[in-house]
């Protein structure tokens, strides 16, 4: 992790030392497009740590409610990353296409103080834990800007592809518990940033839903879900097309309900909701 951020610090200092600001906020001379071209990429990237601010979950409608910041070690900070692109399409560059991957793996070990119940096995207070939480995030995304030009203010929506893995099992190798969810989301999406003195610019993201139901969710029964993905940043536009920016994030959501697929040795109940804070610095080709 230290190695990870002194590498990003090193890469935007190194940018701010030599990378000359030409004074207009969208410079010409971009090393990935050339001036009036009728589709062009946006390429980003972010690197920092992810705090967990609040995690329960429950497997089994028998099953304990777990804390997993204070039963099973989520409460240090994690590393954080993720990488997107933008198509801009048309010279106004009101039409966005936007791809996202986002990997999300929280790996922790820990000996719980009480009796944790997981589906049908209950792990005894002293036991070593361990414990996976796996959800990372593949987005795309359409965005139209109501504000062509420097600014951007654009609407749209989102399809977010759910990979989750969610594991439990002794350090022995012993007993393993787990489920596992792959599914289409549809997601709402907003989006806006512009410059406020030079080449100092401002900006938020937000993506998020909320289905009740199985129709909406996409899943195969009736359960309850939720994600919110929203973020403001701040950063610098400089020569070449290259920005840096310093990113706030906050990540919040999840599911509640009962799977009609359950697996044999559980009922197919979870309960499953989180709050997570990251913060990351980044740079963009423009």
């Amino acid at each position: 992790m230290s190695r990870l951020g002194a590498i990003a610090a090193f890469f935007i200092a190194w940018c701010s030392s030599t990378l000359a600001y030409a004074g207009s906020p969208e410079a010409s001379d971009s090393v990935l497009n050339d001036p009036g071209r009728r589709v062009a990429i946006r390429l980003h990237a972010e690197l920092g740590f992810l705090s967990v601010l609040s995690h329960r979950l429950k497997l089994g409608s028998d099953a304990t409610y777990v804390d997993l910041r204070s039963d099973l070690g989520q409460d240090t900070l994690f590393p954080f990353g993720r990488l997107s692109a933008d198509v801009d399409i048309g010279r106004s560059r009101q039409h966005t296409v936007t791809f996202l991957y986002q990997p999300l793996n929280l790996e922790t070990q820990a000996v719980s103080e009480r009796d944790l119940r997981v589906e049908d096995v209950t792990f005894d207070a002293g036991t070593p834990l361990n414990f996976r939480y796996s959800f990372p995030f593949y987005r795309v995304s359409y965005l139209y800007d109501i504000l062509p030009g420097d600014a951007e203010v654009g609407f749209g929506g989102s399809l977010q592809i759910r990979n989750a893995r969610l594991e439990y099992s002794t350090q022995d190798g012993s007993t393993f518990r787990g489920v596992r969810d792959v599914g289409p989301v549809p997601v709402i999406k907003f989006r806006g940033r512009g410059f406020v003195a030079g080449n100092f610019w401002l900006g938020g993201e937000v993506d998020g839903f909320y289905a009740p139901i199985r129709y909406i969710n996409g899943g195969r029964s009736d359960v309850e879900g939720a994600i919110l993905d929203a973020s403001f940043r701040a950063g610098l536009a400089w020569n070449y097309g290259v920005d840096t920016f310093l990113n706030l994030r906050w990540i919040a959501g999840g599911a509640r309900g009962t799977s009609s697929d359950p697996d044999p040795l559980s009922d197919g109940f979870n309960s499953n909701w989180l709050h997570f804070l990251s913060v990351s610095v980044g740079v963009s080709l423009r």
